[in-house]
């Protein structure tokens, strides 16, 4: 008699026990569902940044406060900032072999500058991307540098490292505009800014990026680290000794 009257006790308890610490019957949970506000968005921008959902074309509309909040609250920067302090343990280690041939690559947008301006008008994401309206805001070369890049850029050089810029805006449009954008916000003393040509019109980003990587180590070049707020920054052939992606769940780049 006393052993069933054990279980039911230890069944109650275990009852209480989940009930107070919330832990949750996740088959009838809410917590995957679109409607569970914050950690919905949570789950889903986390998914982004692992290449877990991919081609995504817009930001969940319910998540427009919520990438908002991430971007201009603080959080973003807090997160450039620990990716910088893991990249500068890395470079810490990197023994270069004095030659001038050890290189690091850089993304452009939303790597080294911010176009979070911009995406506020695009409400953070939530509205298809408008070429024309980028191309627009582009042209009048005011995104800011993001600061945890600018003190690594600064940094990598200071260590001896060749820093490239490789960015998929075309140079024909936006050359100049780029080149005094960059220096305006202290990108000075890079080795090179490569752009498209009319010979990269059509390719992905993948596929672009991976050429000139791969020019680049035909050229004598050692890539020791590779830097993108996007996936196909560091997607492909010669992706370089290591990679380091930034956070960006404002739009997807193929």
């Amino acid at each position: 008699m006393m052993q069933p009257i054990k279980e039911v006790l230890l069944f109650l308890l275990l009852a209480i026990f989940s009930k107070a610490t919330g832990t949750k019957d996740y088959p009838n949970s809410r917590y995957s569902m679109p409607g569970d506000g914050a950690s919905y968005c949570l789950s889903w921008r986390l998914a982004v940044e692992a290449n877990n959902v991919r081609a995504w074309r817009t930001v969940p509309t319910q998540c427009l406060r919520y990438v908002e909040s991430y971007m201009i609250g603080g959080q973003y920067d807090r997160d450039v900032e620990l990716v910088v302090e893991q990249i500068l343990c890395y470079v810490n280690e990197v023994v270069l072999s004095g030659d001038g041939m050890d290189a690091w690559i850089l993304d452009v947008d939303d790597t080294c500058i911010s176009n979070v301006y911009y995406y506020k008008g695009k409400r953070y994401g939530c509205d298809p991307y408008d070429p024309a309206g980028f191309r627009a805001w582009a042209l009048k070369g005011g995104c800011p540098a993001i600061p945890g890049v600018l003190v690594l850029f600064n940094k990598l050089i200071e260590s001896g490292l060749k820093v490239i810029l490789v960015t998929g805006r075309d140079e024909e449009t936006f050359g100049q505009v780029t080149r005094d954008n960059l220096h305006n916000q202290g990108f000075v003393g890079y080795e090179r800014l490569i752009m498209r040509t009319a010979a990269d019109k059509g390719k992905n980003a993948v596929t672009y990026k991976s050429e000139i990587r791969k020019q680049l180590l035909e050229e004598g070049y050692r890539i020791w680290g590779n830097i993108g707020d996007q996936w196909s920054d560091l997607q492909g052939e010669c992706t370089g000794n290591r990679t380091f992606k930034l956070p960006n769940p404002m739009y997807f780049v193929p």
